[in-house]
């Protein structure tokens, strides 16, 4: 370990970074077990992650200062930590990891479409339903007695629906499960994060030995050159004979006009494609599989939230119709917290001597990181429910549920979504998505886990529940346990 690394804060046993190479461990284990009471005293701890030793900190004051002294604790993705690896190859430079003038280049092009504040909610409505359908129709063909993994049907969903947002394209995975860039994707997961590279990335370095490594760097390449072609030849966009009013561009229509315009180059614009890609679908689907498990296990709270669904009267509901509605915002907001897709990030370096807090020198190229499972599901953060999914904790007006996931965010105390000027700019499209399919789904289906299945959580990269079961019911049961819920909330 280099000696300029703080001294005042405990050090994580350097085999937690291995423990994937003979260990089934998920992220949640591996936390309780050897990393929370340490971060829960102190608030930091080191650690050894790709490679190196880092500052890995849950305490919101540091995580905090952290977020808003970003020129001090600089974004340095992979793209510049390990440019040689499989995963710089896989992200390139993109909006998410980049710093200073690129990043508000990026983000001067990027932003508008990506915090659209009037996003179409027709194509999510059609896309949920279809997603709701295609999970009855699986479960009819596997028998009812049987289980449905779901982790798989979600990831063609969420794929569907960032395509039709983003890209201005229907990516047809809802429809053919063979569809390429769907397989690619889940390649690419079981490849990304497996622990021996993960942790020791110098192995990318040599691929002629390697030659899985080999193979992994020919699969990202495959999926940048299918995602550029598939968006250069949308069929949308060559049967177009008018140009695209305004108010109707998406994110796609203004990342092509900056490439025409040579404010970014055709690597920068691949970059920033795959990242869109990546992160509009992987997030949603971990969140969503998460669902399927906490709700299907607590068919109390699947019952309140069908009772609020069904109580508004409405089959076609639009972005508005969904932003009323307060235990919906709630649940996802408690799904967030407890739940949070990305759950742990290092990808700061400091830019010179600092101390983090007030009380942790940090020396000048240490990278710094945080946890978001860490910091969510604190006691000393959040009392002593914090372990336990209690969506009431946030209100009962949707409006003054946002207003407390802002200040909760500020305060570095809910970091779902990054925090200050980093704050994902994705976030009111993650709600939307969530909601509409949420609202699909209890309209139509009650779901409960599979009796066989035991929750196991991803050993690292995105928290989600791993080979989720589920079996399903036709709403046409589900909705007399909605009518008896409301009769309940009435009485």
């Amino acid at each position: 370990m280099p000696k300029n690394m703080p001294k005042n804060i405990p050090v994580a046993p350097f085999y937690i970074s291995l423990l994937g190479l003979w260990s089934n461990m998920g992220q949640d284990e591996i936390y309780d077990r050897w990393l929370r009471q340490s971060l829960e005293k102190y608030g930091a701890i080191r650690i050894w992650v790709s490679g190196r030793w880092n500052v890995l900190v849950t305490r919101p004051d540091y995580v905090s200062d952290m977020f808003r002294n970003e020129d001090i604790y600089a974004k340095w993705g992979s793209q510049k930590k390990i440019p040689w690896t499989v995963i710089a190859s896989l992200v390139g430079d993109n909006i998410v990891n980049s710093h200073g003038e690129t990043w508000k280049l990026y983000s001067s092009v990027m932003k508008p479409g990506l915090q659209k504040t009037t996003f179409d909610s027709k194509p999510l409505l059609e896309k949920s339903r279809q997603f709701v359908s295609l999970l009855y129709r699986t479960q009819q063909e596997v028998g009812h007695g049987n289980g449905v993994m779901v982790n798989p049907l979600i990831q063609r969903f969420t794929i569907a629906a960032m395509g039709e947002s983003f890209f201005d394209i229907d990516f047809q995975c809802l429809e053919n499960p063979d569809m390429r860039i769907n397989a690619l994707q889940s390649i690419i997961k079981r490849t990304i994060f497996k622990p021996l590279y993960f942790n020791f990335p110098i192995l990318d370095r040599y691929p002629s030995i390697f030659t899985s490594r080999r193979r992994a760097f020919a699969i990202m390449k495959e999926f940048e050159d299918l995602l550029y072609d598939l968006v250069k030849y949308r069929p949308r966009k060559m049967s177009r004979k008018d140009p695209v009013a305004p108010k109707d561009e998406l994110l796609v229509h203004m990342m092509e006009r900056a490439l025409e315009e040579g404010k970014i180059t055709e690597e920068q614009y691949r970059a920033n494609l795959k990242i869109t890609f990546l992160v509009a679908h992987e997030d949603t689907q971990s969140l969503l599989t998460s669902m399927f498990w906490q709700l299907g296990k607590d068919q109390t709270t699947q019952d309140k939230l069908r009772a609020e669904v069904l109580a508004t009267g409405i089959a076609d509901p639009t972005s508005d119709d969904l932003n009323t509605l307060p235990y919906m915002t709630s649940l996802i907001c408690e799904l967030l917290r407890l739940y949070p897709p990305v759950s742990q990030v290092i990808n700061r370096i400091s830019t010179q001597s600092s101390r983090l807090g007030g009380e942790i020198e940090i020396p000048e190229g240490t990278f710094v990181g945080w946890s978001a499972l860490g910091v969510q599901s604190d006691p000393r953060v959040w009392g002593p429910t914090a372990r336990d999914f209690i969506p009431e904790r946030w209100g009962d007006d949707a409006k003054e549920i946002m207003a407390k996931v802002r200040r909760e965010t500020v305060r570095g105390t809910f970091i779902a979504f990054n925090s200050h000027s980093r704050k994902c700019l994705g976030q009111g499209y993650a709600f939307l998505e969530l909601k509409m399919v949420l609202f699909e789904l209890v309209r139509r289906v009650k779901w409960s886990v599979d009796p066989g299945y035991k929750l196991k959580l991803t050993p690292g990269g995105i928290l989600s529940p791993m080979m989720c079961k589920v079996r399903f019911q036709a709403l046409a049961e589900g909705r007399e346990i909605g009518e008896r819920t409301i009769q309940d909330i009435k009485a």
